[in-house]
């Protein structure tokens, strides 16, 4: 017997398949169209053969002008030539009803697959020895030849030998399914694109915890990362790395030349987020400005 979610599945799978033809296209749709760069002829075009599901009022008719409508567009779709029978806009609102009754189940069970990954991330991550290396020449030394970088949408080794002068390294864990990752990560990319030209003593790694080394590269190439990444087969092994990971993802975490760690997303198990790592920072180069500036 099939538990209820997997039986919900199966029926709206089987009513959006039993009207697998294109559905008629609503008043957004067309307004996508529009703006996504379609012309009134391509919509009309599209419109004819798929047919279209509702009414333009006058408030229509704004939405349309504002996505790029011509008039004559706009008089096509208020004329009903190509309208639906109140029995078939029926029908075509039951199926609209079902895909997107299936579009929300798929994404809930996205939605819980990832919160068991994460799950099992913090669990390897608790079952893992805490204590910090004694020096950041350990980790150097054990990630030396294992990093790559991206260039021109590919991955390259990354010339290593300047990660002996760097005096603050960040730590980035991330992944590419994880939202909260995407949505941080751009913020991280211009911080870095901002001060590492005038902070040679700083650098970035990325520590992948993508499912796979074509998702680590996708997610590289699409946030276009400034900075070297861990090999996505030696993550697991890099245990000296992996001592500074946090309870969740994303975790930024900066250490100095010894290893300890100045700054963490993660306070214990509380999560107090990285964009707090990077207000840190900026306090610590602050703080070396005006050192240097008193020496003048």
């Amino acid at each position: 017997m099939l538990r209820p979610t997997v039986a919900l599945f199966a029926v709206l799978a089987a009513c959006v398949a039993y009207t697998s033809t294109l559905p008629p296209l609503t008043l957004k749709d067309v307004s996508l169209m529009l703006r996504s760069g379609y012309s009134s002829e391509a919509v009309v075009r599209e419109i004819s053969a798929r047919r279209f599901l509702g009414s333009v009022d006058a408030a229509a008719e704004k939405t349309l002008s504002q996505a790029g409508a011509t008039s004559d567009l706009i008089a096509t779709l208020r004329s009903g030539a190509y309208g639906l029978s109140s029995e078939q806009a029926a029908a075509a609102e039951n199926e609209l009803a079902a895909r997107t009754r299936l579009r929300d189940f798929q994404a809930e069970q996205a939605r819980k697959v990832e919160a068991q990954y994460r799950k099992e991330i913090v669990r390897k991550t608790e079952s893992a020895p805490q204590q910090v290396a004694p020096s950041s020449s350990r980790i150097i030394d054990q990630i030396k030849g294992d990093l790559v970088t991206s260039r021109n949408g590919l991955l390259s080794t990354f010339n290593d030998q300047a990660l002996d002068k760097k005096k603050l390294i960040g730590l980035y864990f991330s992944a590419r399914w994880c939202p909260r990752c995407r949505k941080f990560t751009p913020t991280l990319v211009e911080y870095y694109n901002r001060v590492a030209p005038t902070h040679p003593e700083f650098e970035i790694l990325f520590v992948s915890s993508d499912r796979s080394e074509s998702g680590m590269e996708q997610y590289m190439r699409d946030a276009q990362m400034p900075w070297p990444a861990v090999r996505f087969d030696k993550v697991a092994e890099k245990e000296a790395v992996q001592k500074y990971a946090g309870a969740g993802i994303p975790c930024l975490v900066i250490i100095d030349s010894d290893g300890r760690v100045i700054s963490h997303s993660y306070e214990g198990k509380t999560n107090v987020g990285p964009g707090k790592v990077l207000s840190d920072l900026d306090a610590i180069f602050a703080r070396d400005a005006n050192q240097v500036a008193l020496r003048r």
